[in-house]
Formats: C-alpha cells, structure tokens, sequence
C-alpha cells in the first residue's frame, strides 16, 4: 500500500458540490492499494500514520503524533497513487489492486485508524471528489509497505 500524508489545519471532501466529510487539524492521508498487497498491509500502515511524530511539541520540534495532539484523520482511497508514467505520456494503472480487493484493504485500514482512537473521517471509494486541504507546514510524507519502515 502506498500514502500520501499531509499534516493539515483541516480538510474536506465533497461530492456533487455537497460536503461528505471535514476534519480540523490531523492528517489527511492519500491511500492506493497495489495489486499483490495482502492483509499486513493495512494494519502496519495504519500504526505507521498514527504513531508518526509530525507535530511540533512545545520547543517547535516534530515529537508529536496524531494521538499525542488529538487530531483527526482524513483517509481517501486513490489508486492514482500506482500510476506509472514511465512510458509515454498516459499513466499506467497496472499495478493498481482490483477495485473489490483495494476496497476491502482500504476498509481494513480505515477500521485499523478508527480503531487506534483516532478520529477518523472518509472519502468514497470509488467517487470523483474533490478535496481541499490546507496543508500545515507544509509537511508531506510518503509511505510504501513494501519498503521497510
């Protein structure tokens, strides 16, 4: 599984111009499902985001987790994150999962985050959405469960 992670001040989805979900400050975290990930993936992602040290703490140094700030995430699926431009100028999405695996990895990491005491918001799988962050730092990170963490 591959995440794109952004520290925000807040975010939202909205789809057919009505808003579907929002959080305030927390993570929004871009989630695509590669053909081939299995039922680790989700879990050890998950713990991953969560346990990330990305908020300042009192001496302005990132020492701080989602948890430790009480913060929310925002997790929207995006199989685009497995394009491959490589070859031409049309991305390749061959690496994507199939949508009823990627849907079922993505719930699992989604329930993993919930879980962990986060409070969680969604995207839809499989909508066209529009998403507005506001990016804090600006800090992006990104993660791939088949490169060690």
């Amino acid at each position: 599984m591959r995440a794109v992670v952004q520290r925000v001040s807040d975010a939202r989805v909205s789809i057919g111009g009505s808003l579907h979900s929002e959080i305030g400050p927390g993570l929004v975290v871009f989630v695509g499902v590669e053909d081939g990930d299995g039922d680790a993936d989700p879990p050890s992602l998950a713990r991953k985001i969560v346990d990330l040290r990305v908020f300042e703490d009192e001496d302005g140094r990132m020492n701080r987790s989602v948890l430790d700030v009480g913060g929310s995430v925002l997790a929207v699926s995006q199989f685009t994150l497995l394009g491959d431009c490589r070859k031409g100028r049309r991305p390749s999405f061959a690496r994507a999962a199939p949508p009823d695996r990627a849907r079922r990895l993505y719930e699992d990491f989604v329930r993993v985050l919930s879980d962990s005491g986060v409070r969680t918001a969604t995207g839809v799988f499989q909508e066209t959405m529009d998403v507005a962050v506001t990016n804090r730092g600006p800090v992006t990170l990104l993660l791939d469960t088949r490169k060690a963490f």
